[in-house]
């Protein structure tokens, strides 16, 4: 019996091991994961109205959302998301845009079952029927047109009437003490990086980078000038030469080639004294 106890209580240790190191610090973002959460069973959530299908669980302490696929959840300032509402949180670096829609009070509405002076009759989705049916009811607006979120007698409030809104929840956010902190430590993280660089790039730029250019200077500019110098009295010379001795043969070959009616002359001179000869 001793023996199989101890097995039970190293199998326990090695299954719920894991756990603390997945919730603890992110090496990669350094900054902190939250913590797990037990849910002895799938959480039922229920739809928030006026908003864009956002879903909550609403019988624990802890913020945790449904919104576009995603689990949501807020913790010391910051935003994490999962595909799973109980583990592999990831740290999430914006606010979520389906956050500013939500009114601060919903706890208290969900408690005494009213929404703004309207009954309302919410209701508990379990987890499997949400689980097939939220997309489709996304794509339909199932709570908005069918239902009207469970409240009685309640029309959505006018656009210009939730952009004010979202005015004002996003300079309370703005205003909570853990997220400045949280701000705080970002722009930390952001300027460490952004003064370091730049001096040690600014102490190796003269030194290797300087002779390297004085270097190549003399060794392309005299290679390049010296042949030019070289090789155009080379060139010219020869073609001037050239060209007057062409110049001079032409008249030459012309004198020879008039030499022909001299000769010419010379038979018509022929000619005319053995004509007078015969007279």
């Amino acid at each position: 019996m001793k023996k199989i106890l101890l097995g039970m209580i190293l199998l326990s240790l090695a299954v719920f091991a894991p756990v603390p190191t997945m919730a603890g610090v992110d090496i990669h973002i350094g900054i902190s994961l939250p913590p797990p959460i037990l849910f002895p069973a799938p959480p039922a959530v229920i739809a928030l109205p006026d908003t864009d299908d956002v879903y909550v669980v609403p019988d624990i302490d802890v913020d945790i959302f449904f919104w576009d696929g995603w689990w949501w959840r807020y913790w010391e300032g910051r935003w994490y998301r999962s595909r799973y509402y109980d583990r592999r949180w990831v740290y999430y670096s914006r606010v979520p845009r389906f956050y500013f829609d939500i009114d601060p009070g919903w706890r208290g509405y969900y408690r005494d079952r009213h929404w703004h002076g309207h009954r309302w009759n919410y209701e508990l989705i379990p987890h499997e029927r949400f689980d097939r049916n939220w997309k489709s009811w996304h794509d339909t607006r199932h709570w908005e047109r069918q239902r009207t979120w469970g409240v009685q007698n309640y029309r959505p409030r006018p656009q210009r009437q939730r952009e004010e809104l979202r005015r004002q929840r996003q300079l309370q956010y703005r205003q909570r003490p853990e997220v400045r902190l949280h701000q705080q430590q970002i722009q930390r993280q952001q300027r460490q990086p952004q003064v370091q660089k730049p001096r040690g790039q600014q102490q190796l730029r003269p030194q290797s980078r300087q002779p390297q250019k004085q270097q190549r200077q003399p060794q392309v500019s005299q290679p390049q000038r010296q042949p030019q110098q070289q090789r155009r009295p080379q060139v010219q010379q020869p073609q001037r030469k050239q060209q007057p001795e062409q110049q001079r043969s032409q008249p030459r070959g012309r004198q020879q080639q008039g030499g022909k009616p001299e000769g010419g002359d010379t038979d018509q001179r022929n000619r005319g004294t053995g004509e007078e000869r015969r007279r």
